[in-house]
C-alpha cells in the first residue's frame, strides 16, 4: 500500500528530528507535522541552527532514508510515556494534554522514538528525499511569553526526482513573489511609518487597480447591478445589531470614543471602523419600502474595510488591515432565489475567465449542527446552490457542515500558472441579518415577507487579488492590464518632438502610455523597458520620425517591424478587447 504525501511529509519530520538529536547536544522536541507543502519540527537546543548546517543534517537524514528503519507504532500507559520521555519536558507537557483515557501511542524509528498518533509509512526508505529549506524563530505554542524554539522547515517526497521537481516551483514562485515584484515594478509598497498591513497604491499599482475597478463596475451595471458608496465607520449600535460585536470583534479595531459633536448630544456610543460593508448594503435596503416586483434588488460597492490582522498572519497584499472588497448584496424572493444563484455563478466565471482564469472549482458548504433559520430554508438555498453550479457544469466537492451557521454557501477556487489554489468568489445566503434587521418587502398577496439575502464578492479583496495576479503573470500582465501598455524610446533628442506627438496620439485614445526621454542609448532604454515588463516598445529613430512610423518591439513576439501610430492603436484596440462584448 502506498504512502500519502501527509504520511511521507510527516515521517520525514521524523527523521529530521532523529538526525539533529543524534548530531547535536542537549536536544529538546516538541511537535513535527506536515504541512501544505511540507513540514517543520521545533526544536530548543544551545547551538543556532542555520543554512550551513542543512548539508549535514541532510546526510545524516539520507543515511536513515538507506536503512529503511521500520516505523514501529507502540501503546504505551503514561507512566511508560512519562519514563521515556523524562528528559524531553515539552513532550511531557503534550502527554499532559492527552485527555485522559485516550490512547497514548509512541513511535520508534531505529533509535529515535517520539510522542505521536501518527500515521507514518511503513519504512524510512518509503520516504525518498528530504530538503531542508529554512530556520526561524517560533515560541512554544504560539505564545510569545514561553520560549523561543527552532523551527526547522524541509520538504519531502516520494523520489529525488519528485523532490527536485518540487524544489523548481518553489524557486519559480520565489520568482513570482509578489512583495519581491511589487518592489521592483514599483506597484505597491508598505511601509512603517504608517502601519503595518496599510497598503500603498503607487503610481503604476494605481493604473492596474483603475483597469480593474471600470471593467469591474462596467460589468456589474451591465448585469442590474447598483452602486453604493458607503461610510469608513459606525455606531456601536449598528455593529451590535449585525451580531459583529458578538462574534468579530477580536477581528475590528478598538472602538473611537465620542464626547460631544456638533449640534449632537454628547453620547457614550463609540464608533468602530468598518470590518464588513454588510450593514451599510442593508442601511441602504431599509431607505425605502419594496414589493416583490422590485426583486432581486442588487447592491454592489468597492467597499474598503478594516480587520485587525495580529503580527505572523499578514503577508504582502494577501493578508493586510485595510482592503477594498469587490462586495455585492442581493436580496430576492424565495421564488427568486434559484434563477438568481445561476445568475450569481455565471457572472463570477465570466469575470474570472477575463482575468485568465480557467481552471476554476467549487466547494458546496452545507447546513452546520448550529444554525439559524428554518431547515426547510436551508434545504432550498443549499439545493439552489447545488443546482446552479451543476447547470454551469462547474466542477464542485461539498463539506458537509460547513456552512457559517446563518447560511450555505458556494467558494469559488481558481487555479494560477504554477498550480496553486486560490479562493476568491463566495455566494453566501444569510438568513440571519434579514431577521436582526427585520428586512421586509410586500408579496403578491399584499403582506409583508422576509427576504432571502446573498452576500456576494467576485475578486475577494482587491489587494489580495492583485497580489494572485502579480504572481500568476510574473508581473508581465496581458496588455489590457498592465500598468504601461507601450513605452515610446526616441534614440536620440532630434526625435522628442515627433515622440511627444506619438505619446499624445495614443494617450488621447485612452491608452497608458509613457516614454524614455533620457539621454541614454537605446540599448538601456530597451533594456529599461523589457525588465519592466511593458508589452510593447516603440522605438523612433530618424527614419521613423521622418517617415512619421514607430518600430514596434513586442514582449511577446519580438520585432513586428514599423507601423504607423493609427496602425498600432489598431493594434493595441484588437489586443485589449474583451473577447466577451466583440
Amino acid at each position: 500500500m502506498s504512502a500519502t504525501i501527509e504520511e511521507i511529509r510527516h515521517s520525514a519530520a521524523h527523521l529530521v528530528a532523529a538526525a539533529v538529536s543524534s548530531l547535536f547536544d542537549n536536544v529538546k522536541i516538541d511537535i513535527g507535522p506536515a504541512t501544505a507543502d511540507g513540514f517543520y519540527y521545533d526544536f530548543d537546543l544551545p547551538h543556532r541552527l542555520s543554512a550551513e548546517d542543512f548539508p549535514t543534517i541532510e546526510k545524516a537524514v539520507r543515511k536513515l532514508i538507506g536503512a529503511k528503519l521500520p516505523f514501529v507504532r507502540e501503546e504505551v500507559t503514561r507512566d511508560e510515556a512519562r519514563e521515556i520521555f523524562k528528559d524531553q519536558p515539552y513532550k511531557l507537557e503534550r502527554l499532559a494534554d492527552i485527555p485522559e483515557g485516550e490512547t497514548v501511542s509512541i513511535y520508534r524509528t531505529g533509535d529515535y522514538v517520539d510522542l505521536c498518533r501518527g500515521p507514518h509509512v511503513e519504512h524510512s526508505g518509503c520516504v525518498g528525499a528530504v530538503k531542508l529549506m529554512s530556520v526561524a524563530g517560533s515560541y512554544y505554542r504560539g505564545d510569545e511569553k514561553n520560549p523561543m524554539l527552532q523551527r526547522l522547515y524541509g520538504i519531502a517526497a516520494s523520489s529525488q526526482k519528485e523532490l527536485d521537481a518540487i524544489v523548481a516551483r518553489i524557486e519559480e514562485a520565489k520568482r513570482r513573489d509578489h512583495r519581491k515584484l511589487g518592489k521592483e515594478l514599483e506597484l505597491f509598497t508598505i511601509t512603517e511609518s504608517v502601519g503595518p498591513g496599510l497598503a500603498h497604491w503607487l503610481p503604476k499599482g494605481a493604473r492596474v487597480r483603475i483597469a480593474i475597478e471600470d471593467y469591474w463596475r462596467r460589468e456589474h451595471y451591465r448585469h442590474g447591478y447598483e452602486m453604493l458608496f458607503t461610510p469608513h465607520i459606525g455606531r456601536a449600535n449598528l455593529w451590535q445589531t449585525s451580531g459583529h460585536l458578538g462574534f468579530y470583534k477580536d477581528g475590528m479595531f478598538p472602538p473611537m470614543e465620542v464626547t460631544e459633536s456638533d449640534g449632537e448630544k454628547a453620547t457614550q456610543e463609540p464608533y468602530y471602523v468598518k470590518p464588513m460593508n454588510c450593514p451599510f448594503h442593508i442601511q441602504a435596503y431599509l431607505f425605502k419600502k419594496y414589493s416583490y416586483r422590485d426583486l432581486p434588488l442588487r447592491f454592489a460597492e468597492l467597499g474598503t474595510v478594516y480587520r485587525y490582522e495580529k503580527d505572523g498572519v499578514r503577508h504582502g497584499l494577501f493578508r493586510v488591515r485595510g482592503f477594498t472588497q469587490d462586495d455585492a448584496h442581493i436580496f430576492c424572493t424565495p421564488e427568486g432565489i434559484e434563477d438568481e444563484v445561476r445568475f450569481t455563478v455565471r457572472f463570477c466565471l465570466h469575470i474570472l475567465h477575463r482575468f485568465g482564469f480557467h481552471d476554476i472549482s467549487a466547494y458546496l458548504s452545507t447546513r452546520p449542527e448550529k444554525a439559524v433559520g428554518e431547515e426547510a430554508k436551508w434545504e432550498q438555498a443549499t439545493d439552489s446552490l447545488r443546482k446552479a453550479l451543476e447547470a454551469e457544469g462547474l466542477a464542485y466537492s461539498v463539506d458537509e457542515g460547513g456552512g457559517a451557521f446563518y447560511g450555505p454557501k458556494i467558494d469559488m477556487k481558481i487555479k494560477d500558472a504554477l498550480g496553486r489554489e486560490w479562493q476568491l468568489g463566495t455566494i453566501q445566503f444569510d438568513f440571519n441579518l434579514p431577521e436582526r434587521f427585520n428586512l421586509t418587502y410586500t408579496g403578491e398577496d399584499g403582506k409583508e415577507h422576509r427576504p432571502y439575502m446573498v452576500h456576494r464578492a467576485l475578486l475577494g479583496s482587491l489587494e489580495r487579488f492583485f497580489g494572485i495576479l502579480i504572481e500568476h503573470y510574473a508581473g508581465a500582465f496581458p496588455v489590457w492590464l498592465a500598468p504601461t501598455q507601450a513605452t515610446v524610446l526616441p534614440i536620440t533628442d532630434a526625435q522628442a518632438p515627433y515622440a511627444k506627438d506619438v505619446i499624445a496620439k495614443l494617450r488621447a485614445a485612452d491608452f497608458r502610455i509613457d516614454a524614455d526621454m533620457s539621454n541614454d542609448k537605446i540599448g538601456a532604454k530597451i533594456r529599461r523597458a523589457t525588465l519592466a515588463k511593458t508589452p510593447y516598445m516603440l522605438v523612433i529613430g530618424g527614419r521613423e520620425a521622418e517617415a512619421g512610423v514607430v518600430a514596434v518591439r513586442s514582449r511577446e513576439k519580438g520585432d513586428l517591424g514599423t507601423m504607423t501610430p493609427e496602425a498600432f492603436l489598431d493594434l493595441l484596440r484588437a489586443e485589449t478587447s474583451d473577447p466577451d462584448q466583440n
